[in-house]
């Protein structure tokens, strides 16, 4: 069982939904794809998913996916990465999205 945490600890945590608006695999890499999110008034930004195996960058491009916006960047290949996308551990991942569009920037809770 996981380790339980009270709602301070996961009120920290920025989930948003961003709307993808480009993908391109990351030169050199099989499982590295660099997309190009849009998080409404946190504007653009940069992540990089290492989901090269199980998808096309283009499958990526016009998804609405849940973010975790403040994350600390961090470098990879070369390249920063400003957030992450949430996915499932399962093989294939199943990316995680909303029901329905939302604007860009949307927050969960």
């Amino acid at each position: 069982m996981s380790q339980e945490v009270g709602i301070e600890d996961f009120s920290r945590i920025e989930l948003r939904v961003g709307l993808v608006k480009s993908a391109e695999r990351v030169q050199g890499s099989e499982k590295l794809i660099k997309l190009i999110v849009d998080l409404g008034p946190l504007g653009e930004r940069q992540i990089i998913a290492g989901l090269g195996k199980w998808y096309p960058p283009e499958y990526f491009i016009g998804k609405h996916i849940i973010v975790v916006a403040n994350l600390k960047p961090k470098r990879m290949m070369g390249l920063e990465s400003r957030g992450m996308l949430l996915a499932t551990d399962t093989d294939p991942p199943v990316i995680a999205t909303v029901e329905k569009p939302v604007l860009p920037g949307s927050r969960l809770f």
